[in-house]
């Protein structure tokens, strides 16, 4: 509970009495490799932060069977569905565990209350949401502006923790290229 503490307070500043509140909101949870936080079809009840691991969001390519991934997340980041959590309307995507992963999570009634008893939040997940659209513009202006070297590149520099953390298939997924492309490209870095 520490770590998301301190994640918001490095963005607002709350009482002692408001940190202690919230702390009442939230329950641990433990997924290992492998497990699904959330599945397609389902409802995302829990916004869930990452105190330590690894999620992946995808989606199944109806034409190939592959694995198309929307984000991967770490230690201190979000991992939710977020149109599914707010709206409490069925998932369009999968998250999943890439590694053994702990949680702390908040149920949609809960993360309601919590907002209204701590008005201050609001501005806390304001910034989070902020951040999220951000990364996901350049992510779109990325794809389409800049050749597949360039994306691993900017992804290399952006990302460094995930990098060293996640097998290079899932990044190619993410990047929307073969892991022979990224294989072709740490080979010529290798020999230059």
């Amino acid at each position: 509970m520490e770590t998301l503490i301190k994640s918001i307070l490095q963005h607002i500043p709350l009482t002692p009495e408001e940190i202690a509140a919230c702390k009442n909101f939230w329950t641990e949870k433990t997924l290992e490799k492998g497990d699904f936080l959330l599945r397609n079809g389902e409802i995302c009840r829990h916004d869930s932060y990452i105190v330590s691991g690894v999620l992946k969001a995808f989606c199944i390519n109806a034409d190939n069977g592959n694995e198309e991934i929307l984000f991967l997340a770490i230690d201190h980041w979000w991992a939710t569905d977020i149109a599914s959590f707010s709206k409490q309307k069925p998932s369009i995507y999968n998250i999943q565990a890439v590694e053994k992963t702990r949680l702390l999570q908040i149920s949609h009634p809960s993360f309601q209350k919590m907002l209204k008893e701590i008005p201050s939040l609001e501005k806390y997940f304001r910034i989070i949401l902020e951040g999220y659209l951000g990364t996901l513009e350049k992510r779109v202006v990325f794809n389409h502006m800049h050749k597949a070297e360039q994306k691993y590149y900017d992804f290399l520099e952006t990302y460094p923790n995930i990098a060293s953390r996640v097998p290079q298939y899932l990044i190619a997924s993410y990047l929307g290229v073969s892991a022979e492309f990224i294989s072709r490209i740490r080979k010529k870095n290798k020999s230059s």
